[in-house]
């Protein structure tokens, strides 16, 4: 079982023990509505297109919302066995849903009072470095300076350009991954000049 399997498996898991009213980082989506967009972005090729484009963005709100009144235990049945045979995600699904099934599964637990960050393997912190590498230009896109982001192991990379000293994001890749992809609630550390730092910490990391 690959690593976007088990964080599926996981994912709900933790879907069922905080319940289908319980907040999430995901601006004002419940646990229900979170599980409802998995649904809808596997399961509906027609109003997927909407979590990207703003034009189809009301579409998208429309089928969710619908989604989102099914019973709990459907919804959740449904993101545990995945993308089903017909969708072009299935054949991708270890790469394409890696950092969806992870980012969100910590969507739920990092929501809740108390949470600190899981003790994940070498092999899958290294799976999330990968992700990382290939997404992170895009989520600093916005940065007018330098972003490095460096791990506890030694591994850097520069993910923008700008002018001037170079911030350097550091963490574990998991960490790290949380934070291109939005999230404040992470562990890291920035080091650079104070208001370099500060635009950094503050850009619109969305993707």
């Amino acid at each position: 079982m690959n690593m976007a399997q088990r964080e599926r498996r996981a994912l709900v898991e933790t879907m069922v023990a905080a319940g289908p009213d319980a907040a999430t980082l995901c601006g004002q989506w419940t646990v229900r509505d979170l599980a409802a967009h998995l649904v809808v972005r596997e399961r509906r090729p027609d109003a997927a297109p909407g979590i990207m484009v703003r034009a189809f963005a009301g579409y998208l709100e429309k089928v969710q919302n619908k989604a989102a009144q099914r019973p709990f235990p459907e919804l959740l049945e449904q993101v545990r066995t995945g993308p089903p045979w017909w969708s072009p995600l299935r054949p991708v699904d270890a790469v394409a849903n890696l950092a969806e099934m992870f980012v969100h599964h910590e969507d739920v637990r990092r929501a809740q009072p108390g949470w600190e960050p899981r003790e994940l393997s070498t092999e899958d912190q290294r799976s999330l470095w990968s992700t990382l590498r290939r997404m992170a230009k895009m989520a600093y896109r916005k940065s007018p300076v330098p972003v490095e982001l460096s791990t506890p192991d030694g591994d850097s990379v520069r993910v923008s350009g700008g002018e001037g000293p170079a911030v350097t994001l550091t963490g574990t890749p998991a960490e790290l991954l949380l934070h291109a992809f939005g999230r404040e609630q992470v562990r890291i550390e920035a080091a650079g000049d104070p208001d370099a730092v500060r635009t950094v910490l503050e850009l619109d990391r969305s993707i």
